[in-house]
């Protein structure tokens, strides 16, 4: 027995994934491996599609930077992976094709959902040649080109980058179903390791209280991994005005997690303001 995002029992989805590195042509290829498997809907960074259309979730590639695309593609933020999860739920019984870059991502994504473990992986290798993959990755190394196995009106709909142009397949079924992807460029890359140095943090924290009312000084500032995301220790220095040291504590609180958050896609758990003097001059 599998339980989801709060609660939610999805033990009668049936899960397969179909898994290559970055850039190997996987969601040119999607379609065609999840009508193989007759499979209802293909998760991929970040939306559930069914049969061309997106019927919920928010594209990974509508992220302004590359660690909340990748939060994004995992399901990690509670509002997205709970929508998700939801409607699997009410679609039940259902199948889904999970489409990952790693067997590593495949958990991640199963895990934050709540879905069973896969029935079978697919690898690109077992559907692509070697020339077909080369090819696709010189498509996404030298112009940075991704496709997305949803029609161009869809995507006009959830994308932030640019769109390139359009695909269609024909598929040989009793549907007659003709499926259509759009190729797209985000307005960043996916290639490689993403790490944020906590002093990079630490910086940034300390910027915005150097340039605070109020705040005489910047003591010290200390970040701190915390499930997933950062906690923030400030101590500072207070000079007298209008605004109460709880009032100031309570501002800079909120602009500092906000600032953080939106900049590097982190969660930030805590924000913890101490004043360690007070500035009468």
């Amino acid at each position: 027995m599998v339980e989801g995002t709060e609660g939610i029992l999805l033990d009668k989805v049936r899960v397969y994934a179909f898994v290559g590195p970055a850039g190997t042509g996987k969601s040119q290829r999607a379609q065609l491996v999840a009508q193989e498997f007759g499979v209802d809907f293909i998760i991929d960074d970040g939306l559930l599609i069914r049969k061309g259309q997106i019927v919920r979730g928010k594209s990974a590639k509508t992220e302004k930077n590359q660690v909340r695309a990748i939060r994004r593609a995992l399901f990690e933020y509670a509002d997205h992976r709970r929508s998700v999860a939801e409607f699997l739920f009410y679609s039940q019984p259902c199948s889904v094709m999970l489409i990952a870059t790693s067997s590593g991502m495949v958990s991640r994504i199963l895990g934050n959902l709540g879905l069973p473990p896969p029935e079978k992986i697919t690898r690109i290798e077992d559907v692509s040649s070697p020339q077909e993959i080369s090819r696709a990755k010189k498509e996404r190394s030298f112009k940075g080109r991704h496709v997305i196995p949803v029609s161009h009106i869809q995507v006009r709909k959830h994308f932030a980058g640019k769109l390139v142009g359009r695909l269609k397949v024909l598929f040989d079924n009793s549907d007659g179903m003709e499926g259509e992807k759009t190729i797209v460029r985000p307005p960043f890359k996916f290639f490689g390791k993403v790490s944020i140095d906590p002093e990079a943090i630490n910086q940034m924290v300390r910027f915005i209280a150097e340039r605070t009312t109020q705040v005489s000084k910047v003591a010290s500032v200390q970040t701190r991994p915390a499930n997933g995301g950062v906690s923030i220790l400030m101590e500072l220095g207070f000079r007298p005005g209008p605004r109460s040291m709880v009032i100031l504590g309570e501002s800079l609180r909120d602009r500092t997690s906000r600032a953080v958050s939106g900049i590097t896609g982190l969660d930030v758990h805590r924000v913890d303001i101490s004043f360690v003097g007070v500035d009468t001059q």
